[in-house]
């Protein structure tokens, strides 16, 4: 199954016997908070997933985005209708990071039906899609988290990585390079990753690349010769979109969850500055 959905697809997938449930996960790093935006109009049958509150944990020494208690994200999931064998597609602002988060949890707790919204709200409207102000109020689903689905690093697992294998930087260029670091205490690079910004997985209008293209870019990343392929990125969301953009290129990769935000938070880690991986 392929891992994004086109919104001509999910439009017939609505209109059909097992129509998928539908999360909203918009969400803007240091932006307003998307709940109002959803409530002056969103895709019809849209549950809000709030990405800071409910896709991640408190913010402490695993990062700034580390990962949900399963139990509490399962509860989550429930309450916004997913069960076990329901399909599930998530879309957010267009930016696709938060959607891809929230591909990449339910995909890592055990659920194989997820898709993202690819270009997400703004290609909805673009197809002239219908919009609604109206809050569902869905059953409750039987979804229960059983982690482990996909990869996963901590700190010292992506160090190795970098050195046995192939560990992708997601963040802008600029921030690998340590040129600038609006966010974290630290600017620069775990010592062997490759930089690979989120930016170039999509075209101008948000929807990713095709599958032939984006194999093509982890290729010339060093994919093809690397037995193993993790990423990470500020704090574990843009990360979450660079695995999905891999799983679209039929690429199997680890996400180190705790990311920059984690590794930098601790002065003993090394840390490489400018172009080079080293």
């Amino acid at each position: 199954m392929k891992p994004i959905i086109t919104t001509s697809e999910y439009a017939s997938e609505s209109a059909g016997p097992r129509p998928p449930v539908l999360l909203d996960v918009r969400w803007q790093l240091g932006g307003p908070h998307g709940r109002p935006d959803y409530e002056a109009g969103h895709i019809p049958g849209a549950v809000f997933v709030d990405l800071d509150a409910e896709l991640a944990g408190p913010a402490g020494r695993g990062g700034r985005h580390p990962l949900p208690d399963p139990e509490e994200f399962g509860a989550v999931m429930r309450r916004a209708g997913v069960s076990r064998d329901t399909p599930v597609v998530v879309y957010d602002g267009g930016q696709g990071w938060a959607a891809a988060r929230a591909w990449w949890l339910l995909r890592w707790t055990g659920h194989e039906d997820v898709r993202v919204l690819d270009g997400g709200l703004v290609a909805w409207k673009d197809a002239k899609g219908a919009l609604q102000t109206e809050v569902p109020a869905p059953a409750e689903g039987d979804f229960r988290p059983v982690p482990g689905a996909l990869p996963l690093l901590d700190a010292d697992g992506a160090a190795a990585l970098a050195r046995s294998g192939l560990l992708l930087d997601a963040r802008a260029a600029e921030r690998y390079r340590g040129d600038v670091e609006p966010v974290d205490r630290v600017g620069g690079h775990i010592p062997g990753a490759v930089s690979a910004p989120t930016s170039e997985n999509t075209g101008d209008d948000g929807r990713f690349l095709p599958a032939p293209s984006l194999a093509a870019r982890f290729k010339d990343l060093g994919a093809d010769r690397a037995p193993e392929i993790g990423v990470y990125c500020g704090s574990g969301v843009s990360g979450t979109h660079e695995v999905l953009a891999l799983a679209v290129a039929g690429i199997p990769a680890a996400l180190y969850a705790g990311s920059w935000s984690e590794w930098s938070a601790d002065e003993s880690r090394p840390v490489a500055k400018g172009p080079d991986p080293r």
